[in-house]
């Protein structure tokens, strides 16, 4: 995966490892003292199945890549003043410890950058067509808690602390 020389915006689907430092570096600008990365990674759990051992990460990457877009667009609507997006995620097969995706956003202040970033991994579990695979002791199968695919504009914000979502 290669950070777009011309644009404030990467996105992308790729079987190769996250460039968690990469993605970092390349959303840091001179007009925006906040850069908030998110990087999800492979745990040895999920809901109902310990000792989980790999995930295997399919997707639409045709669908997915527009998908990312445009959560991204949606990113600078309800947060303009937002610098670099970055919304990358991994396909193939991971195991615990490997990210899986990750989402980078800058901002003047930190406030915008938190919320933004909040809404932005919220929106690609929402939004982007991709399921796991789920390898454990004692069996396999496809990763709990599905749910439609949504449009990133239908999406809410995260309430923090006493705050209405929008």
């Amino acid at each position: 995966m290669h950070a777009p020389a011309d644009a404030n915006t990467w996105v992308g689907i790729s079987a190769d490892p996250m460039p968690v430092g990469q993605a970092y570096e390349w959303a840091v600008r001179p007009d925006c003292g906040a850069v908030v990365l998110f990087s999800g990674t492979v745990r040895d759990h999920a809901d109902g199945r310990e000792g989980v051992q790999s995930l295997t990460y399919e997707a639409y990457e045709e669908q997915a890549t527009v998908k990312l877009a445009e959560i991204a667009e949606e990113v600078r609507v309800r947060w303009p003043q937002t610098g670099a997006i970055v919304l990358l995620h991994r396909t193939g097969l991971l195991v615990v410890g490997e990210s899986s995706v990750i989402v980078v956003v800058s901002s003047p202040h930190r406030p915008e950058a938190f919320e933004a970033a909040r809404f932005a991994i919220d929106a690609l579990k929402a939004s982007v067509p991709i399921w796991k695979h789920e390898v454990w002791d004692g069996g396999s199968d496809w990763g709990t808690g599905a749910q439609v695919v949504a449009e990133a504009s239908q999406v809410p914000t995260a309430v923090y602390a006493g705050e209405r979502a929008s």
